[in-house]
């Protein structure tokens, strides 16, 4: 699927570039053009794609803190601008584009949605966003933003793929070494997603193409990626186990958003060299999977990839039901509680003051 990245907000931005670099290295040349948007001079500073900064007018290049309403109102003002920007980055041979954004910050949770609208309206190819959770440990403010942009996202996009900031966070990492190893791991993923259909060292016995990742994320409001790798023998008859547990390691443990198996489509892509592949593995893999999410709907094909190790990827669409998601939603309904409590707070007691002076 040929796509073009429009990063949106901090961890858009630096997703986005790590999306584009994934593609230059594995060569797939799946990724058109990308383009990161913020408000934060210092946050597109360094980044190795094309930038545009937003909302100079009202913030002058300081960012919208973590304000998803102001972050709103700075896209809505610019979005025009933002729009003009494309040129380039979307081009004739564009299949679909993302939006890539954190949805807890200010510009991200803000933006990204009032930016898929007016894609929406714009372009007649599907418009996607790719948003990322905030962990468990950061903020109320970031889990209330989440949850309130999520919802809108889930209105104006044609599916929002998740993850969850906690998914693949490994213990005892820094805060930047987790973003950064987080942010590597969605480009790997992804970056598969998107090159399949792309005419990649040789051609496979049953080839994914674009149309069915397309239909497979058409299926559902929301998705998730899994992903999971193992060493596999030169023949394809020896690989048939090494198939069938990879994609239950995909599933059941390699998910962006864990503890998600239920779902109303699903895709399962087998990648690595085709002598390597067996056709029975893959379809073993796909009736496993569609056991699994209880969906009718579960497409398989394989991805030709020079390794010596057989990876498989697994997409979910309509994962409304995922155990995971509820508790997130949960989890941002309580924060955005505590949020306006704090609001009416402070409120109140700056009248107090007004009322002294």
């Amino acid at each position: 699927m040929k796509a073009a990245l429009i990063g949106v907000g901090q961890a858009g931005g630096k997703v986005t570039e790590a999306l584009l670099a994934e593609d230059r290295r594995a060569g797939y040349d799946a990724v058109r053009g990308t383009l990161a948007v913020n408000t934060a001079r210092t946050d597109l500073d360094g980044l190795d794609i094309d930038t545009m900064l937003v909302g100079q007018e009202r913030v002058k290049g300081h960012g919208v803190g973590a304000d998803n309403e102001l972050g709103a109102e700075v896209m809505n003002d610019d979005v025009r601008e933002v729009m003009g920007a494309l040129d380039g980055v979307v081009d004739p041979h564009t299949e679909a584009i993302f939006v890539v954004a954190g949805l807890g910050g200010g510009t991200g949770s803000g933006g990204a949605p009032v930016l898929v609208k007016e894609l929406q309206r714009v372009y007649e190819m599907p418009v996607y966003a790719l948003g990322i959770l905030p962990g468990r440990d950061e903020g109320g403010i970031y889990q209330a933003n989440a949850g309130r942009s999520l919802k809108t996202l889930v209105r104006e996009a044609d599916s929002t793929l998740l993850v969850d900031n906690d998914a693949w966070r490994s213990t005892g990492e820094s805060v930047t070494e987790a973003f950064d190893a987080i942010n590597e791991r969605i480009a790997k993923r992804v970056g598969i997603l998107l090159a399949a259909g792309e005419n990649i060292e040789g051609v496979g016995e049953s080839v994914v193409d674009s149309s069915e990742v397309i239909n497979t994320l058409q299926s559902g409001d929301m998705s998730a990626i899994g992903f999971a790798s193992a060493e596999a023998a030169a023949d394809a008859g020896e690989n048939i186990n090494v198939v069938t547990s990879t994609t239950r390691k995909a599933l059941l443990s390699g998910m962006s958003v864990p503890e998600t198996t239920e779902a109303g489509a699903a895709l399962v892509v087998a990648a690595g060299e085709n002598d390597r592949i067996p056709r029975k593995g893959v379809e073993k893999a796909r009736s496993w999977v569609e056991e699994e999410t209880r969906s009718m709907q579960v497409r398989g094909g394989d991805f030709p990839l020079t390794s010596d190790s057989i990876a498989v990827l697994v997409l979910l669409s309509g994962i409304a039901r995922s155990q995971r998601l509820q508790d997130f939603m949960d989890r941002a309904k309580e924060a955005s509680k505590e949020v306006e409590a704090e609001q009416e707070q402070q409120t109140f007691q700056n009248d107090e003051l007004d009322d002294l002076i």
